[in-house]
């Protein structure tokens, strides 16, 4: 059994000490994403809201009470997905930055697209079965996400009280447009979903070898805390367990490619018994799926039905 947490996963807000803190919420599937605040005086910077309203707001009540006077002054939106964006609009007065891939990204995952697959899901059989399993316990209606005040390529900087805080797109990986929040004098990351902990990970965007060289980023900080998207909080030694993961996916991708196999059979045929205690082992699909494309030197990526219908089939054979 893999355990990578370096801290107690408990839900609601996390010291990390150094006025850090992490906003955590087990057990870190689909759509149960993490934030983070750094604060220096009485400022913070925010990273990323959650997929709802709702959750959102008591997450920043809770943030509100137990550090009375600090402002949100910055909020940083590591990614498109809306587990991390979607409360984006209750942080008011903030100025709000992603980068400039992720900010197109964000006009085409419409919270009103949840609803309407929502809505449509008792029509869609097994696919719609796997998707209210994953987010029928979210509340989609009534989002009105603004659109970001400053977006950047590269690298951008920003500044909290005295604390410097460095934004650096490694996007393609998660998705097109991911961005790492490192805080250099307090020795911590928060990475966005570039990490997924005690949790199988997903490429909607990009392929391993994109994915390994952001992790190749965090490793280069030497970061002592890392605050992954989703489950607990790690540190180098779950970053290069997670490395292992990717790098013996990638080798089995292209022994079932090679074999000529479909997505399907491969998913099958992989095994993951190592990993058998990381939650949603149907990302699989998209792991495999992202494999084949830089196999098959295959520019566009799949569609997110597509996707979602081949994971469907593997969660239900597997319930």
């Amino acid at each position: 059994m893999l355990q990578l947490a370096t801290r107690p996963y408990e839900h609601g807000l996390l010291d990390l000490g150094s006025d850090n803190y992490a906003w955590m919420q087990p057990d870190g599937g689909w759509g149960w994403s993490n934030a983070g605040l750094i604060v220096d005086g009485d400022q913070a910077l925010l990273v990323d809201t959650l997929f709802d309203l709702p959750l959102t707001r008591s997450m920043l009540d809770s943030m509100a009470a137990a550090l009375p006077g600090v402002d949100i002054t910055t909020l940083v939106n590591t990614h498109s997905n809306g587990d991390h964006c979607n409360g984006n609009e209750l942080v008011q007065g903030a100025e709000i930055i992603c980068s400039v891939t992720a900010a197109e990204e964000m006009a085409h995952e419409n919270p009103d697209m949840m609803l309407g697959l929502l809505d449509a899901a008792p029509t869609m059989g097994v696919m719609g079965e796997f998707f209210l399993h994953c987010f029928d316990q979210f509340q989609f209606a009534g989002i009105d996400r603004p659109d970001p005040d400053t977006t950047f390529s590269g690298e951008l900087t920003r500044t909290v009280g005295d604390t410097t805080v460095n934004l650096v797109e490694v996007g393609p990986a998660h998705t097109g447009g991911d961005v790492l929040v490192h805080v250099p004098g307090r020795s911590t990351v928060y990475t966005g979903d570039i990490l997924f902990v005690e949790g199988h990970p997903i490429l909607w965007a990009g392929s391993i070898p994109d994915l390994l060289e952001a992790l190749d980023q965090i490793v280069a900080w030497n970061p002592e805390t890392i605050v992954p998207g989703h489950g607990p909080i790690t540190d180098l030694a779950g970053v290069a367990e997670i490395r292992s993961y990717f790098e013996y996916c990638h080798g089995e991708a292209r022994r079932c490619y090679d074999a000529g196999m479909d997505i399907a059979t491969a998913a099958a045929d992989v095994s993951l018994d190592r990993y058998a205690n990381w939650g949603d082992a149907e990302r699989i699909i998209t792991i495999l799926d992202s494999c084949y494309r830089e196999f098959g030197d295959v520019a566009e990526r799949s569609e997110i039905t597509t996707l979602f219908a081949q994971m469907a089939d593997v969660w239900a054979a597997n319930r």
